[in-house]
């Protein structure tokens, strides 16, 4: 037993456990960063000892309007409360997406029973999703995008002819929403292949963090990814386009010192009796500004095929 009063067997073990963990001191200061927090959001932990979870930030509240951590984010709660505290939340990634996560927090105390601190884990909510769809699609190459990491066009189609089809036997309602990258091409020519690589994949996490587990999201074309969404949900359509819109808005890459990022068009329609993925898809284009139903990569429509 005495072997384990000292205080660095103590701080060696949890900096080696695999689960996501952080210990910060009562200015928020970082002075335990585990293997598994560097897993989760990338940054190194000689990055982040003695560094503020706030001013970094790496840690912040899901609340309204909040945009850094404060006195209402579970660390600052459970020092404050003296209580384990629960609560779902982001952490900033290093390259720039959020990933979101469980918080738990619990406060630390010292020999004499005073509050030192608080010991946070966040587990990844969504840490399965992209997994699951990696496995899946391991057998069938040309159903999965590479680039963005997410569905395909034509394992797209395949899902919306699903969704269709569910519609037109009950009483199922779906939305798809199509969100457009604009920009990209110049974007992709002035700073190469990977920049706009990565700045993709940024963007569907993104996406993919506003969703349930139940929707799916695709790289349709070029610089057009299609969301698939179930109906059923608290939030309407409108406040779920501008979650995703807020959400892409605040994203962006570091890339040679500076911020990159591009603006987005996001269009949503729900799916009719009778509707094909021809007619959805054309619908959606034409919700675009000076949009006229030609869908890119179809024949006879100008530019839009997959360029990386």
């Amino acid at each position: 037993m005495a072997a384990f009063e000292d205080a660095e067997i103590c701080r060696d073990m949890l900096e080696n456990v695999p689960v996501a963990l952080c210990v910060v001191d009562l200015q928020k200061r970082i002075v335990i960063w585990s293997s598994g927090a560097e897993r989760v959001t990338g940054h190194l932990r000689h990055e982040v000892l003695g560094h503020s979870c706030i001013a970094e930030p790496l840690l912040h509240c899901d609340q309204p309007g909040c945009e850094f951590c404060d006195e209402h984010c579970p660390v600052a709660c459970a020092m404050k409360t003296s209580q384990a505290v629960d609560s779902s939340g982001f952490l900033r990634h290093k390259d720039g997406h959020e990933v979101p996560v469980r918080i738990r927090a619990v406060p630390v105390y010292n020999q004499h029973r005073s509050i030192i601190g608080a010991l946070s884990t966040f587990e990844e909510l969504q840490a399965g999703i992209s997994r699951e769809r990696g496995e899946g699609n391991a057998s069938s190459p040309d159903y999965e995008d590479h680039v963005a990491g997410v569905a395909s066009r034509a394992m797209m189609q395949a899902h919306l002819q699903a969704k269709l089809a569910s519609f037109s036997s009950g009483n199922y309602s779906h939305w798809v929403l199509l969100v457009k990258v604009q920009g990209l091409a110049h974007f992709r020519a002035s700073l190469g292949t990977e920049a706009a690589s990565s700045l993709l994949r940024l963007m569907v996490r993104t996406v993919e963090s506003c969703l349930w587990i139940s929707d799916v999201v695709g790289r349709w074309s070029d610089d057009q990814f299609l969301l698939l969404v179930d109906g059923h949900r608290e939030e309407g359509l409108e406040a779920l386009r501008a979650r995703i819109r807020r959400m892409l808005a605040a994203e962006g890459i570091e890339w040679w010192g500076e911020r990159r990022s591009l603006p987005v068009l996001i269009v949503a329609t729900a799916a009719e009796s009778g509707d094909t993925v021809e007619s959805i898809v054309q619908r959606l284009h034409k919700l675009l500004p000076g949009g006229s139903g030609c869908v890119p990569g179809d024949a006879g429509c100008a530019g839009g095929s997959a360029g990386i």
